[in-house]
């Protein structure tokens, strides 16, 4: 993921109108890693008031999809698992940490790791993509 910038990466969450819808926002960029983040409002919430699993889920498959994407190459998930560790609640501000475990020329697989604003663990994401090198 090296050689990112911040205006890159925010480009490419703006041409996202799904994750715009849930109020996803980018956070920050760095060679290693990009955080988004969203902040749970009623909307997000499950039958039970507690965060929809499907919200958490989309927040850490957007995470992957920027980072996955961020080399130029068209990359679409083929595969994605994830743990929830703890619940998020309304008012509750996630944040999504997607790193790049390994990247080959034709599969990557990234890890997510999300938290609330308490540093409570939310949800533990691990995606594989298949790429399409543009060359």
């Amino acid at each position: 993921m090296s050689g990112l910038t911040y205006p890159e990466v925010q480009q490419s969450l703006a041409t996202d109108p799904y994750s715009r819808a849930l109020g996803v926002e980018l956070v920050s960029v760095t060679d290693s890693e990009i955080v988004v983040a969203l902040d749970v409002g009623p909307d997000h919430l499950n039958s039970l008031e507690v965060g929809h699993g499907g919200m958490v889920f989309s927040l850490a498959d957007c995470a992957l999809s920027l980072a996955a994407n961020a080399a130029g190459d068209r990359a679409v998930a083929v595969d994605a698992h994830l743990v929830f560790t703890a619940p998020s609640r309304e008012g509750d501000r996630l944040e999504a940490r997607v790193s790049e475990a390994s990247r080959g020329r034709t599969l990557g697989t990234y890890r997510v790791l999300v938290t609330r604003n308490d540093g409570k663990t939310v949800g533990l994401f691990t995606g594989t993509v298949h790429i399409t090198p543009s060359a």
